[in-house]
């Protein structure tokens, strides 16, 4: 079967609710990723920064393979032998001392949310159902009702209302707006330390230090979704570092599998995460034995092999080389490690038709917020593959 093959199979069966490029990949290794016609690419997506540590890592399908044979799931109706060494290992590693284990980054944002609550109603002692959470515009969070309840993208909304309360949208970057919105009832503020939906957009330099010692000072809980933007994409462990801040609670998920299982988990204290009591939340599949084997192994491959240390380099040489480029359709390069943001100028006519030159080139990476260009390639990425693709990427941005 040809790549058009697939493709008229899809639109024949499937959903349409994504616009893919029209790339059909069978094989991936490394950065690299291969389509049906036996076609080469540079992944510049790392599927939205889940496959921080490459594509099939061979330490993480290991791990995946020895414990799909013994045991994937038991539920937590019983005990298995892999969560308390994640518990431990993940502990270890962020400095949190309590862990709570899902599957998907919206049912880590969607658990987090709980926990504010009750929170605050438990420990802050809000009247009951009166809990705020804030937010910032362009968020974005998931893709449940609650989540999109507080978003401020038109098109997450339209048609799925009525919409869940409690929910203050305030501008991304202004502590002021933050000041205005917090109130009585405000249990927390939730953020993304970098927006990646949003176009890999970077606060200001001391906005998220401001805004936790805003929330201290209100005894709100500061909450970081670091599920895009933390574990080495950002160039640290977690964004949040760049400001030596430590979150009340931090979300993290995506290559916390090394894109190999869907492994989300909230990360804080006991304190908070210590208002659940049995029954009060839970999950299937959520702390599994296979999550917690391949999420073990994930970490381990980004410790070990200095992934978050190459993040920072190649992201500094990355963006450093592409500000060299002198196209009449750039408008700001931004971000931090190997989270990179193109914003093209309103007349260059959309990111999407420069993704699909890049594609024809041999580098795959996706449009978002219809002007801007992400670039998040696997954390392994080397200078020499970097320069690879340079001359294309200059090559695609002068076109007219």
């Amino acid at each position: 079967m040809l790549t058009k093959d697939f493709i008229e199979l899809e639109e024949k069966y499937g959903t349409h609710n994504y616009h893919p490029l029209d790339v059909v990949i069978n094989k991936a290794e490394g950065v690299w990723v291969y389509d049906v016609e036996g076609n080469k690419y540079l992944d510049c997506l790392a599927a939205y920064s889940a496959v921080n540590q490459g594509h099939c890592h061979p330490r993480i399908v290991k791990a995946l393979k020895e414990q799909a044979e013994k045991v994937t799931l038991t539920s937590r109706a019983f005990r298995n032998d892999q969560l308390p060494f994640f518990y431990k290992e993940v502990c270890e590693l962020t400095g949190y001392s309590c862990v709570l284990p899902m599957n998907s980054g919206a049912e880590g944002v969607e658990t987090a949310l709980k926990a504010a609550r009750k929170w605050g109603y438990k420990i802050k002692g809000i009247d009951e159902n009166s809990a705020e959470i804030i937010t910032c515009i362009n968020n974005f969070a998931g893709r449940t009702i609650s989540i999109i309840s507080f978003s401020s993208v038109d098109q997450y909304k339209e048609g799925f209302g009525p919409f869940t309360p409690g929910f203050k949208i305030i501008e991304f970057g202004n502590i002021a707006a933050l000041e205005k919105a917090i109130t009585k009832n405000t249990a927390a503020f939730l953020v993304e330390p970098i927006q990646g939906e949003g176009g890999v957009i970077v606060p200001p330099d001391g906005y998220l230090k401001k805004a936790f010692d805003l929330c201290k000072k209100n005894n709100v809980l500061f909450i970081a979704d670091e599920i895009q933007s933390g574990l080495g994409r950002s160039g640290r462990l977690f964004a949040f570092e760049y400001e030596n801040i430590r979150p009340d609670i931090t979300i993290i998920g995506k290559a916390l599998s090394g894109g190999c299982y869907p492994v989300s988990a909230v990360l804080s204290s006991k304190e908070i995460l210590g208002v659940f009591k049995p029954g009060d939340h839970g999950s299937t599949f959520g702390g599994n034995p296979l999550a917690a084997a391949v999420a073990r192994e994930s970490l381990k491959v980004l410790v070990e092999e200095k992934l978050v240390e190459n993040s920072y380099k190649m992201g500094e040489y990355f963006r450093g080389k592409l500000r060299e480029i002198k196209s009449k359709h750039l408008k700001e390069i931004r971000g931090k490690g190997l989270f990179i943001g193109i914003e093209l100028k309103p007349e260059a006519k959309g990111a999407r038709r420069f993704c699909e030159a890049l594609m024809d080139r041999g580098i795959l990476c996706k449009e978002t917020h219809e002007d801007v260009i992400r670039f998040a390639p696997p954390l392994i990425i080397t200078k020499g593959e970097i320069d690879w693709a340079l001359p294309k990427i200059e090559e695609v941005l002068m076109m007219e």
